[in-house]
């Protein structure tokens, strides 16, 4: 048998990857993947990614820039990949590193040329942009900040959904969030906060996605955070190939690993597999207006 040919558990066990979960009873979205930092970290390619994570019942990937050339990328695999949706923007630790290289102008042409790519009909987010106070020092802040602003105002004029990454800076995120008039969608990505960022999520409409963190053995405040979100603003994602949910910490992610997250997040909302896959896809169209 052909690799080509090959059933997608065999190319698992060949590739020495992570094993594949049993598929979820009914398919949903990965809100959040980077498929091509996957494959630099010995991860399955593209296409394997997509057809692992089909096997998977995870029908959608929303691939999510984090610098021009990835954004570039993004929507050229949207546009080659049904089941890929493209995400595109400055990471919020890009824009610091692009403003020491090349100044004020290069970041000008950096925000440009995001605007640009965010017109595409591939295009169903800005993301992800936010706010890093764990890599980017207090010197680089005020440009992470302008940077996030910038993001916001082409979220709104193009009406697409705002990923946001919020780390070590909640009380930044949401000064900065109340502060721009906003799009009608905001998606706090691989939600770290705790319940009481929940209830002030919710209480402005926000959607709060959950990564493989609420598997891990120490990740109480996410859990009890997951628990916490109502109904119509939970989603999922693998934000991989970081994250990788238990039993696979440490090894690359993959969005077919998400069922695993899924299960586990079924278990802390007291509900069954069915009920939270029917959530979770419900959801996720409505956050990213996927018809």
């Amino acid at each position: 048998m052909s690799p080509e040919s090959a059933e997608p558990n065999d190319r698992l066990a060949s590739a020495d990857w992570p094993a594949a979960p049993a598929p979820l009873v009914s398919p949903v979205i990965d809100t959040h993947c980077h498929l091509d930092l996957i494959g630099q970290q010995g991860g399955p390619d593209v296409d394997e990614s997509v057809e692992l994570a089909a096997a998977a019942g995870v029908m959608r990937i929303v691939q999510v820039g984090t610098d021009v050339a990835s954004s570039r990328w993004a929507v050229g695999q949207a546009r080659r990949k049904e089941a890929v949706l493209a995400a595109v923007a400055l990471h919020p630790n890009e824009a610091p590193r692009i403003h020491e290289r090349h100044g004020l102008d290069g970041l000008e042409s950096a925000w440009a040329e995001i605007g640009q790519l965010a017109a595409d009909p591939e295009v169903v987010a800005i993301g992800e942009t936010g706010m890093d106070f764990y890599r980017t020092d207090t010197p680089g802040r005020a440009v992470q900040e302008e940077s996030f602003r910038r993001h916001i105002q082409i979220a709104r004029e193009t009406g697409k959904t705002l990923i946001v990454h919020d780390r070590e800076a909640h009380e930044d995120a949401l000064r900065i969030l109340d502060d721009e008039p906003g799009p009608d969608r905001i998606v706090l990505h691989c939600f770290s906060g705790d319940a009481a960022l929940v209830a002030e999520a919710a209480r402005r409409g926000w959607f709060c996605s959950f990564a493989g963190v609420v598997t891990f053995k120490n990740a109480s405040v996410a859990r009890q955070a997951a628990a916490a979100v109502p109904d119509e603003l939970l989603l999922v994602e693998t934000d991989a190939p970081f994250l990788t949910p238990t039993p696979h910490r440490g090894r690359v992610n993959g969005s077919y690993l998400m069922p695993l997250t899924v299960r586990a997040l079924a278990e802390i909302r007291g509900t069954d597999e069915q009920g939270m896959c029917d959530l979770l896809m419900r959801n996720s169209r409505h956050a990213f207006a996927i018809e």
